[in-house]
């Protein structure tokens, strides 16, 4: 079986295979980032702009983590720092660098989007992403499988070793992230269903007009979630006993998920008081999904 092809020509042009993929990716995070926010009633469209900025750190971000990570490399090799053709791409990088700036914009495009309530939006869109990003992104790059093996499911890749057949890691990460988005989803299903329903006159609150719940506890799911499978995923198919840069990403899975569950802690108590409260029935918790930017921002629990 010959590996998948990882770029093609046309006419003068060479067209990377794997380009074309992330950037079905990126088009379809910025869609459903659009149709989750317009949903709940908050403006959207600034979004695109954000996605363009989101882009560039994620990108950027993603390859200096890797370059760092392979300094001893790079450095006898400097002209290799750009080619990301090559593959080099590090999640946690792209983390790092992508997820302040999507804040800061936020912020001023959206001031009436809680930075805790926007984070709780975009998890599931992320595991979606990179569920996606996966298989059309890693599974057609250059040496884009795991450690060799010879199971019936080993893959072939191009890269160095074209006839070694190895883990197809990034179909296992895709399965893996996908399953976190559909928990995700669950999860907002399960406190939809938890939403006080009696108003503090006794009278019956409509699902729209109960007050939202706490915000992050979808996103420390998220991440207890993914930080432990990037760990598991380096250790177990990806990793080299004392590499720096696998080391570093088995440490930051674990610390992202050891701050997953102080968040996911520290929102007990949040929860408890969300599940008594019993709101005035006049009033409404969530804003009109058709108001567009003109809709009130819903209420926040603490």
């Amino acid at each position: 079986m010959r590996p998948i092809p990882v770029a093609f020509h046309i006419w003068f042009l060479e067209v990377h295979t794997y380009g074309i993929g992330l950037a079905l990716t990126f088009w379809f995070g910025l869609r459903y980032t659009e149709r989750r926010l317009r949903t709940r009633g908050y403006p959207w469209q600034w979004v695109t702009s954000m996605f363009i900025w989101v882009i560039v750190a994620a990108i950027v971000g993603a390859r200096a983590l890797h370059v760092l990570s392979h300094l001893s490399y790079y450095s006898a090799h400097p002209s290799q720092v750009f080619a990301i053709w090559q593959g080099g791409l590090s999640s946690f990088g792209g983390l790092i660098l992508a997820v302040p700036v999507a804040i800061i914009i936020s912020r001023r495009r959206c001031p009436e989007l809680p930075t805790l309530r926007f984070a709780d939006l975009m998890a599931p869109v992320l595991m979606a992403c990179w569920g996606m990003g996966r298989l059309l992104g890693p599974q057609l790059m250059v040496n884009g499988g795991g450690h060799p093996t010879n199971q019936w499911f080993g893959m072939y890749y191009a890269g160095s070793h074209p006839d070694q057949k190895v883990l197809p890691v990034p179909i296992f990460q895709a399965a893996e992230d996908f399953a976190i988005f559909g928990i995700l989803l669950l999860v907002e299903r399960w406190l939809r269903s938890k939403a006080p329903t009696v108003a503090s006159d006794g009278s019956t609150i409509a699902p729209a007009a109960a007050p939202l719940p706490p915000a992050g506890i979808v996103l420390g799911v998220g991440m207890v979630l993914w930080g432990v499978e990037r760990f598991l995923d380096e250790h177990l198919w990806l990793g080299e006993d004392g590499h720096l840069g696998s080391m570093l990403v088995q440490i930051a899975g674990i610390s992202l998920a050891i701050v997953g569950v102080i968040l996911l802690v520290s929102r007990v108590g949040p929860m408890r008081r969300w599940r008594d409260e019993r709101p005035d029935p006049v009033s409404n918790h969530e804003p009109s999904s058709a108001a567009g930017e003109s809709s009130t921002a819903p209420s926040e629990g603490t």
